[in-house]
């Protein structure tokens, strides 16, 4: 039920006990992966040389059989990128997130937050909890309360983003068909022929549609593709090394790719979602899983993502509502 919502985070459960990070980031490994969590400050050390102020979320990510980071240095993976409502804003408005300040919290050994008080603009508060797992899977839970009545058309849009360094192919793989086909399902090789074109691939059963404005600049977000996906995750390859984004069925996320949003040669791979019910004061709740394994063959990347995606819930898109509740 809507009013049974787990606390996963600090936002929801005031139990939780942390510190605040010294630096603005925090360093996980465990199995062959390691992580840098970062907040939105710039840094310039020998562990992040020369990242970028306003990019959070995972900035560097390595795995023992390939020891650069598969992301663009200057960027970062699960970057949280936007909040909009449809409506045509100041830039540093639809890139909020960036622009706000958050705060690090370090839960323990293997789990931070990224906390951001109610934001200038649409008032959002959010915490999005960084937990990595036994085998260096990083698992991602947001959970995040309108404050105000301040999203005109009566959604919540989040944007999340991974800028990925650089890889030989700039597409993704999933499980999906044809836009206008009723049944059936494939592997699809998801590619944008540029920026904000065929960008976005739908949940096979996922016919909302959301009001907005004939000039709202975020082309990447309402330019849908040709297909849909029948199962709620993705994948793509660089260097030898698979990124697998997983979600849970209920959350509807709708996938979406470009082919340079972290420059030339750099494609994000990215993801976002829709809180249609819409009310102030409710907390909503997504949870996503992404892994980072050696390629070998899609039949391999299916077998070790398995358990993950078990652990998310149905594997076929079911249509449920995005997980939310009221606030306490």
């Amino acid at each position: 039920m809507a009013n049974e919502l787990p606390r996963l985070t600090s936002l929801s459960d005031k139990s939780v006990s942390y510190k605040r990070a010294e630096n603005p980031y925090v360093v996980i490994k465990r199995g062959d992966v390691e992580a840098v969590i970062v907040d939105n400050r710039p840094v310039d050390d020998e562990v992040l040389p020369k990242h970028r102020a306003g990019y959070s979320g995972v900035a560097s990510l390595r795995h023992t059989g390939h020891r650069a980071n598969l992301f663009v240095p200057s960027y970062a993976g699960l970057n949280f990128e936007h909040i909009h409502d449809g409506t045509e804003q100041d830039r540093k408005v639809l890139f909020e997130p960036r622009n706000a300040p958050m705060q690090l919290r370090v839960v323990d050994e293997h789990t931070v937050e990224l906390y951001q008080a109610p934001t200038p603009h649409y008032k959002l508060e959010s915490c999005q909890r960084y937990r990595m797992l036994e085998d260096g899977t990083i698992e991602l839970t947001v959970e995040c309360i309108p404050r105000a009545k301040t999203f005109i058309n009566n959604y919540v849009g989040l944007f999340w983003a991974s800028y990925i360094h650089r890889p030989q192919s700039l597409d993704i793989h999933f499980k999906g068909r044809e836009s206008d086909r009723d049944a059936g399902g494939r592997w699809i090789r998801g590619i944008t022929p540029r920026h904000g074109v065929l960008s976005t691939h739908l949940a096979a059963d996922d016919d909302r549609s959301f009001p907005h404005e004939d000039g709202f600049p975020l082309t990447l977000v309402f330019n849908r593709s040709n297909f849909r996906y029948t199962e709620p995750w993705y994948y793509g390859v660089s260097h030898g090394m698979t990124l697998v984004l997983m979600f849970r069925s209920q959350d509807r996320i709708r996938f979406t790719q470009s082919p340079s949003g972290g420059g030339n040669g750099n494609p994000a791979w990215d993801f976002q979602c829709f809180f249609s019910d819409f009310r102030h004061g409710q907390r909503y709740q997504i949870i996503m899983r992404m892994m980072c394994v050696p390629f070998e063959s899609r039949e391999q990347i299916e077998r070790v993502s398995a358990p993950h995606r078990k652990a998310l819930g149905p594997a076929v898109v079911t249509g449920n509502a995005a997980s939310a509740e009221n606030a306490p």
